[in-house]
């Protein structure tokens, strides 16, 4: 068994989307692993108190600290954490994510080599992170984000209906009004066509957008917004639909597409960041450039037209999830978190040795 401190946004119970840091932690627990999680605090500030109080107030509970690593503030976040584990003589897993990552590692050069250099081991979850981010540590370990894939039903698309989903949190960097302009785009042509978008407001004002585009364009009728779903659920609301929109401007791996695949809806996403290192373009989905609803419109309207190419996107959807299950991933991370705690144990045997 590995006692094991997990340092991320465990956010769900405050109304956000579950995360794969919970799964993570979830499946390690199940597993026989004894997991702390850190923080599920809803302000910025408090949640960094959080996470580096439970560091040193469970220091003599756990043996191997994972910390997922974002760009931005949360950055520093993972740098004050990983000080703390330092001092304690603590080692760490580091976990690479989101879109952005690269192009803050560009701008902060040095104090990402550094954070990344003291870390036992650093995860990526995609081939996108592993090339952009090479530069700063050669030797990055790739995880995919995983599901488990037996929780979500298939069907294959073979005669695709206009019934569209969205699934992410409404937020401007995923370009929620698109899925609007879509719709709008395919309604002349298929008047029946109906749009679900599914997850929590982030506040920004994007649902604000998003309703005022459909009452404009006069689709509000045809248009459903959820809300934020518990996880368990978000398999149930990916059955009914036949095509699933990821419209966003910037992205590494999103769990969401990868839910979609399993479900075997017909992908029509961007080609940001690593979505095409997911996604191959004509085999697993349809691929069209960021903030350009006119090639996604035309890609609806292929993939309604030609059920051949629906039915082919559907099947290698499906046959590439197999790979992200937690079955198989599962083991790496065991590995991963059992190699760290040993390395420390014998570089602590090393030093007491030259003593």
């Amino acid at each position: 068994m590995r006692r094991v401190l997990m340092v991320s946004n465990f956010l769900s119970s405050r109304g956000t989307s579950r995360g794969v840091c919970e799964e993570l932690a979830a499946h390690l627990s199940q597993s026989g692993n004894a997991v702390i999680t850190t923080s599920s605090k809803s302000n910025k500030v408090a949640r960094l108190a959080d996470m580096i109080a439970t560091t040193w107030r469970f220091r003599h509970q756990y043996d191997v600290a994972q910390i997922d690593i974002y760009s931005g503030s949360a950055f520093l976040w993972a740098e004050a954490v990983c000080a703390v584990l330092k001092m304690l003589g603590k080692p760490f897993v580091l976990s690479l994510h989101g879109g952005a990552l690269p192009e803050f590692a560009e701008r902060w050069p040095r104090r990402v080599k550094r954070l990344l250099a003291a870390a036992s081991t650093v995860t990526t979850p995609s081939g996108f992170l592993r090339e952009k981010m090479s530069a700063y540590r050669s030797d990055l370990t790739l995880i995919p984000n995983s599901l488990s894939i037996e929780k979500y039903a298939y069907r294959q698309r073979k005669q695709p209906k206009p019934n569209l989903i969205w699934l992410r949190s409404i937020h401007q960097i995923y370009n929620p009004v698109q899925a609007v302009d879509v719709l709008a785009g395919i309604l002349p042509d298929f008047p029946d066509a109906h749009l679900t978008m599914v997850g929590p407001d982030k506040g920004d004002g994007s649902r604000q957008q998003v309703e005022r585009r459909a009452t404009d364009l006069r689709v509000r009728e045809h248009l459903t917004l959820t809300g934020v779903v518990p996880k368990s659920q978000v398999p149930s609301y990916l059955q009914a639909p036949d095509i699933f929109l990821n419209t966003t401007n910037v992205d590494n791996t999103p769990i969401s597409v990868i839910e979609a695949m399993a479900c075997g809806l017909c992908i029509v996403s961007t080609n940001v960041g690593g979505l095409p290192y997911l996604l191959r373009d004509g085999e697993e989905a349809l691929l069209v450039p960021p903030q350009d609803p006119q090639a996604m419109i035309a890609a609806v309207r292929r993939i309604l037209s030609n059920p051949p190419v629906a039915a082919l996107l559907s099947e290698n959807a499906r046959k590439k999830t197999e790979q992200f299950d937690w079955s198989n991933t599962l083991p790496a991370w065991q590995e991963v978190l059992c190699m760290a705690n040993a390395d420390n144990r014998e570089s602590r045997d090393f030093s007491r040795g030259r003593k």
